[in-house]
């Protein structure tokens, strides 16, 4: 791929063009409507990640720090400044794999763009129309950057996610704080030198905490950068598309410039969003349904389970095989330790993923019984279809087979509005009384006529 000079390589400031100029009256209706349901989504996942020990660390250190600001950590009644806050709610939102997911790029949009948003509008006091158009800027941003960028800096190891995920944040918080577009440039290629990530902890040795800071990391760069550039700290136009910059150094043969502009304000990010049913991996959800549909309404017995083979991709089958996974991020991204609960507990329950249920005796050792194979379909579907090919053997001779492209919760086969309700009230209400989850909701849904951010944010801390 040629890189050329900015004088005639434009996408990514027409992308950055198109986000400065967007008035919320002029979006058609339904990305708004997408826009509050993105915003819920987060705000449940960050209300339930808020409790997690490593949410819990990196908190406890930014309230150490003693950064001033106004800018609100959820679940805490503290405020920090726009950065710091931003990094707490995002690992907060990114802490348990329940975070939304944009199906073609493989970016987790929502742990990272609506921290950087929220804590951006909450520094100036902004209105819930700035919020929503930071939110819809930023999913576009993150979903044409990760388009541009292509899949080879996920496959030579780099978390795409936290690779393009500061500049979608840096955009969202401009957007909402209302940057000019020089400034909003300068923000952007800020972010870009912020890029970051690695995927050691898909590496089948225990993921550790440190998934979980990926996308809180990006979110404090993208608002930090947003910040300096509202102070005319600049950077070089061309950080995005032009020479040396993001998608050359971190892109491969598959890098597509053209995927900035391509259908901009005719296809919109909110279309392409994955709502994640399962807390585990992307790759994984397809065959939890599965086996919970075969196996029944009720758990099974280990000892009726002669044989689960599940066919992948082989990107699935190399990187998520662990058969005895050591902590919950291990368990979260185990083809066989998913497959060993969805037969035998509630995969939907984040508490199966760690503690006396990750240890479980009759659950590790059905794992060893689960068999990852390519699948051939499943090679080519890759990577725009999560699905896979199930097939469970009973002791009894009995088989039950089934095949799965896309997963319930992703475009092809979305969750209904009842379900996202459901999903958000259940992470919500193990940290916030009833009254206050339905509060939240009613925020949300009248979002863009809020004069101020704070109506919503002053409900999400303690």
């Amino acid at each position: 791929m040629k890189f050329e000079s900015p004088a005639t390589r434009n996408a990514a400031q027409e992308l950055i063009e198109f986000a400065q100029a967007l008035a919320i009256d002029a979006v058609p209706g339904p990305v708004v409507t997408q826009a509050k349901w993105c915003l819920l989504d987060a705000l449940g996942c960050a209300l339930f990640g808020s409790r997690q020990p490593w949410t819990k660390i990196i908190t406890e250190e930014m309230f150490a720090e003693g950064s001033r600001g106004r800018s609100s950590v959820i679940g805490y009644r503290q405020t920090l400044a726009a950065p710091p806050a931003a990094l707490c709610n995002g690992t907060a939102a990114h802490g348990f794999e329940l975070d939304d997911l944009l199906d073609e790029p493989i970016v987790h949009p929502g742990a990272i763009v609506i921290p950087a948003a929220l804590a951006a509008a909450e520094s100036v006091d902004a209105p819930g129309s700035r919020l929503l158009l930071g939110i819809i800027a930023g999913y576009e941003a993150m979903n044409r950057v990760g388009l541009a960028i292509g899949m080879e800096p996920a496959h030579r190891g780099f978390h795409k996610t936290s690779v393009v995920g500061p500049v979608g944040a840096a955009i969202a918080a401009g957007v909402v704080t209302n940057l000019s577009a020089a400034r909003l440039t300068a923000a952007a290629g800020l972010a870009c030198s912020t890029a970051s990530g690695i995927k050691s902890f898909a590496a089948g040795t225990g993921g550790g905490m440190m998934k979980r800071m990926h996308a809180g990391r990006a979110a404090e760069s993208g608002a930090r950068m947003a910040q300096l550039a509202a102070r005319d700290f600049t950077a070089p136009p061309s950080a995005i598309d032009g020479r040396f910059g993001l998608l050359e150094v971190f892109g491969g043969k598959d890098v597509n410039p053209g995927a900035l502009v391509s259908g901009l304000g005719e296809r919109w990010a909110g279309e392409n969003v994955y709502v994640k049913v399962y807390p585990c991996c992307s790759w994984i959800q397809a065959a939890v349904q599965q086996l919970v549909a075969l196996r029944g309404p009720q758990p099974l017995d280990p000892n009726d389970i002669a044989k689960v083979r599940i066919g992948v991709s082989a990107y699935a089958a190399r990187n998520n095989g662990e058969v005895a996974p050591p902590d919950t991020m291990g368990a979260q991204y185990s083809f066989p330790y998913c497959a060993a609960l969805a037969l035998t507990g509630d995969p939907a329950d984040p508490a199966m993923y760690s503690g006396n249920a990750l240890s479980d005796p009759a659950r590790r050792e059905l794992a060893r019984r689960v068999e990852l194979v390519l699948d051939a379909e499943m090679e080519a579907a890759y990577p725009k279809h999560y699905g896979s090919r199930v097939e469970l053997r009973l002791a009894d001779g009995t088989r039950r087979n089934s095949f799965v492209l896309d997963p319930h919760g992703m475009p092809a086969d979305p969750c209904t509005e009842t379900e996202r309700l459901e999903k958000f009230s259940r992470l919500a209400g193990l940290c916030k009384k009833p009254a206050a989850v339905a509060a939240i909701v009613k925020q949300v849904e009248s979002c863009e006529q809020l004069a101020s951010v704070r109506e919503l944010t002053d409900l999400l801390r303690d």
